[in-house]
């Protein structure tokens, strides 16, 4: 009864079946440009909080000279 088999493949999918057949390394250029763009070191609280804390406030006025 539910023995038939779907075969239908989207636009979308070829195209990207394709796209990945004719350049094989894309998935790895990918995950390179996540890594570069989104994959970030963590950050360091007490670091930032001492960075913060040893900034010369600036005057209001900057042309100010007294």
């Amino acid at each position: 009864m539910f023995a038939k088999k779907i075969t239908y493949v989207s636009e979308i999918t070829q195209f990207i079946a394709e796209l990945k057949q004719k350049n094989p390394s894309l998935e790895e250029q990918q995950r390179a440009g996540r890594a570069l763009l989104w994959d970030k070191a963590p950050i360091d609280l007490d670091k930032s909080a001492r960075d913060k804390d040893s900034r010369v406030a600036q005057q209001p006025y900057v042309y100010q000279n007294h």
